[in-house]
């Protein structure tokens, strides 16, 4: 897998041709091409699952505060009400 991505990586620099990387990592040039075409399809999903991974995080957090306040609240009425 981190060959594919390493050659993927190195086509879309463009620094070298495709039959250039074929040749220096042995693998067809059409190979190449069907690997970088893949990578740049899914090169959005990096970013967006990150963000909707983070988004997820923010509210399961702000819930748990949420619920820290309450208890606490409740915690303050129980100790007034035992003195």
């Amino acid at each position: 897998m981190e060959f594919k991505a390493k050659v993927s990586i190195d086509a879309i620099k463009e620094q070298k041709t495709l039959p250039e990387l074929a040749k220096q990592y042995d693998v067809h040039p059409t190979q190449i091409q069907q690997w970088k075409k893949v990578l740049l399809e899914h090169s959005a999903k990096a970013f967006s699952d990150k963000e909707a991974g983070a988004g997820a995080i923010e509210a399961k957090e702000s819930h748990l505060y949420e619920q820290i306040g309450k208890l606490q609240v409740e915690n303050d009425w129980l100790k007034k009400k035992l003195s």
